[in-house]
């Protein structure tokens, strides 16, 4: 809630100045060309072609130590092929990320290029924080022709490009090959159900005594998200004021599923699941063969090699037989420009380097997850460099391709507060303090006030 508050207060100070009151779809252009032609005059001043002439670029991130110190050896190598550029690095942990750049956009401090999540790259855009890269794309200083359309739609917020994908993820399950083969199961194929994974996780908890799966379903609403698309429904309504299907069936019948696999032990009850979660990755039971499966991201196995298992390995989530495309291809984070920049050209300028060099590849080796671009993929995974794990992480977004629909709009503004409300109330399932049905009425009362307040 303490960042979210900074938030509004960054969004009340800016909304004087906002480009777009909320955000819209690229039709909205020419509806909105008036309203920008002062900011658009004033952006193209600012960003003339770049020179020769001294430059210094701030730019944020978070993140380790680990990123923290290759992304710095991007920063040098990049200074030392462009001397004219200087970089003052802004490196942050998560915590406290977004609330320092809240105060920071509402001083007019925001560094010239800000590592950008998609929880909240649609509040800063609709505040007009975020400088749009098209022109960048269009006249070839960003070449974004690597990253699939569905990505690039994603950043695409008010008619605006607000950012530019630097990775990918999917949600995927990965699963412990020793653990089904304890509990006498097969590994699970790409069209498996979800009826065969409740299947498969009674029967690890039966055969074995350990957990089916070892997360949290409520943890957040991305799975939830996956669940719905898999009715052919959108989480959110197009215009982010209402939860954009209308059957609360649908959630009811998510909290029935995991309710009923809780109940049987084959998932980690909320207690259960805090004291998992206390324990960090390294000691998550999947990685230390004390679970079959983990819903994450396909970024997870690698976790489990770094944490000393190498045997984990991946497979798209369950499906239903009402849609089979409901995977998308989700934006790891972006780097986006400020709007209040004077360096928005040289920005752009090295924001293409860092996607598309094979040099700034090979130094930061898809620590920032699978490279959104597929010309970096493949040069990495025939550099022979990446594990085994990185190599399957990285061939899970292509494979994966075959179960993906398109990418959905950038969270929603408060999008954090749902997550903390959906979480809650599935609590409240599983405590046995309330009924599916009752939650999935809360639900839809409760994230429609967010949506309709923020949006």
């Amino acid at each position: 809630m303490k960042n979210k508050r900074i938030m509004s207060a960054a969004m009340a100070v800016l909304m004087a100045g906002s480009l777009a009151a909320c955000g819209g779809s690229a039709s909205s252009t020419a509806d909105s060309t008036a309203a920008e032609s002062t900011s658009t005059a004033a952006s193209t001043e600012a960003t003339a072609e770049s020179t020769d002439e001294p430059v210094t670029i701030r730019i944020t991130w978070w993140g380790g130590q680990t990123r923290h110190d290759l992304t710095q050896q991007v920063l040098d190598l990049y200074t030392s092929e462009h001397p004219n550029v200087t970089f003052e690095a802004v490196p942050s942990g998560w915590d406290g990320y977004f609330e320092k750049l809240a105060t920071d956009t509402v001083t007019g401090g925001m560094p010239d290029i800000v590592q950008m999540d998609y929880m909240y790259i649609s509040t800063y855009a609709q505040n007009g924080s975020l400088a749009d890269l098209s022109e960048y794309i269009n006249d070839g200083t960003i070449d974004a022709s690597g990253i699939d359309e569905a990505l690039m739609n994603a950043s695409n917020i008010g008619g605006k490009t607000v950012g530019i994908p630097l990775s990918t993820s999917l949600v995927a399950f990965t699963y412990n090959p020793s653990v089904l083969e304890e509990a006498g199961l097969e590994a699970p194929t790409d069209d498996w159900t979800w009826d065969d994974f409740a299947t498969a996780a009674k029967t690890v908890k039966e055969k074995t005594g350990k957990y089916g799966m070892s997360t949290s379903p409520v943890i957040d609403t991305n799975l939830f998200n996956y669940w719905v698309r898999g009715y052919g429904e959108k989480l959110f309504a197009d215009d982010n004021k209402s939860l954009g299907y209308d059957d609360d069936k649908i959630t009811e019948d998510f909290f029935t599923y995991w309710l009923d696999l809780i109940d049987a032990g084959a998932v980690p009850n909320p207690d259960e699941y805090e004291q998992i979660a206390t324990l960090g990755n390294d000691a998550n039971p999947v990685i230390t063969n004390d679970a079959a499966f983990h819903q994450s991201w396909n970024n997870f196995t690698t976790i489990g090699a770094n944490a000393g298992n190498d045997t984990l390995k991946l497979v798209a989530p369950p499906t239903n037989t009402t849609n089979t495309k409901a995977l998308w291809y989700k934006p790891g984070m972006f780097f986006s420009v400020a709007e209040t920049s004077s360096v928005k050209k040289e920005a752009a300028e090295f924001i293409n380097w860092f996607l598309n060099s094979d040099e700034a590849n090979d130094i930061m080796m898809g620590e920032r997850g699978t490279p959104a671009s597929a010309t970096a993929r493949e040069h990495l995974i025939n550099s022979g460099k990446l594990s085994a794990q990185q190599t399957d992480m990285f061939n899970f977004v292509d494979t994966a391709a075959a179960y993906c629909g398109d990418t959905p709009a950038a969270d929603p503004a408060g999008i954090s507060e749902i997550n903390t409300i959906f979480k809650n109330i599935g609590y409240a399932v599983f405590y046995g303090k309330t009924t599916p049905a009752d939650a999935a009425a809360q639900f839809r009362t409760e994230v429609n006030a967010v949506l309709e307040a923020n949006n």
